[in-house]
């Protein structure tokens, strides 16, 4: 499996494809979160910096859309128990940033990087899977986990007020597939980099599955901004 999210789970038949571009890749990397109320939250995410390109802009914040590899280590032994590059013939994989599409863990050692830039990030249980581990993924109960990181592009996510107010094409206050299914587009056309042919539809499906909470066929901007980015 590849691509669960904390509290929000998505599978490859939630959108009819093998690998859901956002979510399957990260299934490993996604986990329920931790019970509330419970003490070891307060423990940190590790950062040790291993590349800083010259040129360090734009910087990743909540909300972007990144695109990546990443290898996952059992601190406790060294085993590698993911590799992006073995998945979906070898594509970077694209998620949103800080809403809980990947472990809190990943959202934390992520914020603040720079497209080129890599990090070896060490994520203790708290922020990863907790008590109960996750026996698919071969990580046991309590474990400390180590990413290695290759952050490759930063782009504007779909849940700024900015960007929603760019999506927002006719001023209504709701985004339609049409209008979002245009704004990807464009974005992907700006940043003009190569992508799996099926990233467009699969970030659409995932889009309006988490977001369009009344099923209507439109995200409201109240469902926009479900996260709480910026107030709308």
């Amino acid at each position: 499996a590849a691509g669960t999210v904390p509290r929000r789970r998505a599978s490859a038949s939630d959108m009819g494809r093998g690998l859901p571009l956002l979510l399957l890749p990260l299934a490993l990397l996604a986990a329920p979160a931790p019970a509330e109320g419970g003490t070891a939250a307060a423990e940190d995410v590790q950062i040790e910096v291993l590349h800083l390109p010259e040129a360090c802009s734009p910087k990743s914040k909540k909300g972007d859309l990144l695109n990546a590899h990443y290898d996952g280590f059992l601190a406790s032994d060294g085993s590698k128990f993911y590799c992006s590059r073995t998945q979906n013939e070898g594509h970077p994989k694209w998620f949103v940033l800080g809403v809980g599409q990947v472990i809190k863990g990943l959202d934390i050692a992520m914020m603040n990087m720079c497209p080129g830039e890599k990090r070896k990030v060490t994520i203790p249980p708290s922020l990863a899977y907790g008590q109960q581990g996750y026996a698919q993924g071969k990580i046991p109960p309590n474990a400390t986990l180590i990413f290695e990181i290759e952050l490759y592009a930063v782009n504007k996510g779909p849940r700024s007020v900015e960007a929603f107010n760019q999506i927002d094409k006719d001023g209504d206050k709701k985004l339609s597939e049409l209008e979002i299914s245009q704004y990807l587009k464009e974005e992907f056309a700006r940043d003009g980099k190569k992508r799996h042919p099926s990233a467009h539809d699969e970030i659409l499906a995932d889009i309006f599955k988490k977001n369009d909470h009344d099923r209507d066929g439109f995200i409201s901007a109240k469902e926009y901004n479900v996260y709480q980015h910026d107030e709308l």
